[in-house]
């Protein structure tokens, strides 16, 4: 039974509680009275559950009020907890508060001659703050990428539209950050769909409590771990995939709330802890060179992500921001990506992938081609470009554009397909990651490899999830040792 302001008892208990105390029969002796756990309750500012109990004899029927619609009322019938008494729990929870103040309300339990009143309170963060630049570092971006080292992915996990575990991977656990750390690790990307946590049709997209916490407890793992955390939006169901004119408005409106609310959660942590704006930002299923009106849309997406941000005041003031290229694609970067103006210099970093030659990498359809590089020996299994002059020349370019500009790279995505079934192919997978992963760090870059969680033919787990296993240690060495 569900209220946003009235929670009576069902029917059904109080005939319940009425046979029980019938059975006793020793009704003079029990209190005529009803009583509660707790007087008072709070919430943060996210929102949240809570719960109290309510303690009567079976004969008495109450009710509950609350003067408060943002607070849902929902009751749990207990069993008898003595000789003609029993018990019933009230779970209440609490909207998120996006108002610049205290919310309170109050929750009435009472009966006919009864009333006890349960006070709750709400904290609020102010959406802004003063600038604070404490525990921030003195690092430039670039200086920034030389400390991240290398990184690794958690993908398809928090980004799972429909829920962590709704692709097929356990929830993230200690473990396997710990082992990620073990294993050379120094930077974790955490890509995410923070619709997961938002009630369908809410027009403040309000990202609930357990959504904010649930996160956090992904990001202490790696923090704890001293190394470095990349949050971000990730696909999340795709709506930022229709850069037009027409949906402008819309998505940069949707953008502004969701980075608030995340900017305003984690507002203190230090500098180990980097927001990224969006992913892979294209036409849905368009791969094609952009038009005007796609990178110039897109665009804007980087400019709200960072005004966003840096309007919440505090540690966000100096936080190390990284906004996208058109799909992450390194030409459509350095040929269409203005650089927003920040409120400070040298805290923005430029995010690009890597997944060239595509035929090697992602293209599963056929494993005819498995060999790439310098080492390769049979041409018609190479995609016939995409070797190592061209990665030199793409990254480069990146250095060129970005680096000798001041901006930091983060290299969030890369990696090559396991092809378990063609003998050999092992070789030139590690090859491939190796001077991928060497080269975006000599051109000053922070090399951070794709992992889906998925260690069979045909995917890029590296790690068993679940135990933080080594599934490809000779991989991992490829990326670790450089």
């Amino acid at each position: 039974m569900k209220t946003k302001s009235l929670l009576k008892l069902p029917l059904m208990l109080v005939l319940i509680f009425g046979l029980a105390i019938s059975c006793d029969g020793d009704n003079d002796s029990l209190p005529d009275e009803i009583a509660v756990d707790t007087r008072g309750m709070n919430f943060f500012t996210s929102g949240g559950s809570n719960s109290f109990t309510i303690t009567a004899p079976t004969y008495v029927a109450w009710a509950i009020d609350t003067d408060a619609d943002w607070l849902t009322l929902t009751s749990e019938a207990g069993d008898p907890i003595e000789s003609g008494l029993a018990s019933a729990t009230i779970n209440v929870n609490a909207d998120a508060n996006l108002n610049e103040s205290e919310k309170t309300a109050l929750i009435t339990v009472y009966t006919t001659t009864t009333q006890i009143d349960i006070e709750v309170t709400q904290d609020f963060r102010l959406s802004t703050i003063d600038a604070d630049a404490s525990e921030m570092s003195d690092f430039t971006a670039v200086q920034l990428t030389g400390e991240m080292g290398v990184g690794w992915n958690i993908g398809n996990s928090l980004d799972a539209v429909g829920g962590e575990t709704a692709w097929g991977n356990p929830p993230v656990n200690k473990d396997l950050i710990d082992a990620v750390k073990e294993a050379g690790f120094n930077t974790v990307r955490i890509p995410i769909a923070w619709s997961n946590y938002i009630e369908e049709g809410d027009p403040n997209y309000t990202i609930s409590h357990e959504g904010l916490t649930r996160v956090e407890e992904v990001i202490n793992y790696v923090l704890e771990n001293d190394m470095f955390a990349i949050i971000n939006i990730h696909y999340d169901g795709g709506w930022m995939n229709e850069p037009t004119y027409e949906r402008q408005d819309y998505i940069n409106d949707r953008l502004d709330k969701m980075w608030k609310q995340i900017a305003i959660y984690f507002r203190d942590y230090d500098y180990h802890l980097v927001f990224a704006g969006t992913n892979e930002v294209l036409y849905e299923g368009d791969y094609s060179e952009p038009t005007e009106e796609y990178y110039t849309v897109q665009n804007s997406f980087n400019e709200t992500f960072i005004n966003t941000v840096r309007e919440t005041g505090g540690r966000n003031a100096y936080r190390f921001l990284t906004i996208q290229g058109f799909n992450t694609n390194i030409d459509h970067a350095v040929n269409y990506a203005v650089i927003p103006e920040d409120t400070v210099e040298d805290r923005m970093l430029m995010e690009v992938h890597y997944y060239d030659p595509y035929d090697f990498t992602l293209n599963v359809e056929n494993d005819d081609i498995w060999q790439w590089g310098s080492t390769a020996t049979d041409p018609s299994a190479t995609a016939g470009w995409g070797e190592e002059d061209h990665l030199e020349t793409q990254f480069q370019k990146v250095e060129d554009a970005f680096v000798a500009n001041g901006l930091g790279v983060i290299l969030g995505e890369y990696g090559a397909s396991a092809r378990l079934n063609v003998e050999g192919h092992k070789a030139y997978r590690e090859d491939y990651v190796q001077k991928v992963t060497a080269s975006a760090l000599s051109h000053g870059m922070v090399p951070v490899i794709w992992d889906n969680g998925y260690t069979d033919d045909h995917n890029m787990g590296l790690f068993r999830r679940s135990t933080g296993e080594e599934i490809f240690p000779d991989l991992i060495d490829a990326v670790t040792e450089n």
